[in-house]
């Protein structure tokens, strides 16, 4: 085990808060999902300093989330893709929505549609074990060692 790893100690959501922890990436990594995966795309949607969109894209391709892709070599341009990582953080991101949706939910609200329902889309979290909803049954929490 790397020092690096050592200091991250147990917990699986700090790990995780760690590579997008902050209202930017995750705010770029929906974008992402979107297609919006040009710079400028990305800073005119999110209304972002550039210098913070630099490093959020940066930090979000270190922590293996996106990856960076040429599609312009005249003038150099890049665009930005989700990692198998990236689209794994989606449901994470939709979990998130439906809270905001549940909690903060005043005015008109952007949602997901199922493409062949029409349905809008209301995401839970479910342990895969059991498919019980998470919060739905008493749960322990373990520490290793």
């Amino acid at each position: 085990m790397s020092n690096d790893e050592n200091n991250l100690g147990t917990c699986p959501v700090d790990r995780g808060l760690m590579r997008v922890g902050d209202r930017w990436s995750m705010l770029v990594l929906r974008d992402i999902e979107r297609g919006l995966t040009r710079y400028e795309q990305l800073r005119t949607s999110l209304g972002i300093a550039p210098n913070i969109l630099s490093r959020r894209l940066s930090a979000l391709a270190d922590a293996g989330l996106i990856e960076k892709r040429r599609y312009s070599q005249r003038p150099p341009r890049d665009e930005y893709l989700l990692t198998d990582a990236g689209r794994d953080f989606l449901p994470i991101l939709m979990a998130i929505g439906a809270w905001g949706r549940k909690y903060n939910g005043a005015g008109t609200l952007s949602r997901h549609i199922d493409d062949e329902t029409g349905e809008a889309v209301r995401p839970v979290v479910v342990d895969a074990n059991t498919g019980a909803p998470i919060g739905s049954r008493p749960l322990r929490f373990e520490v290793p060692g």
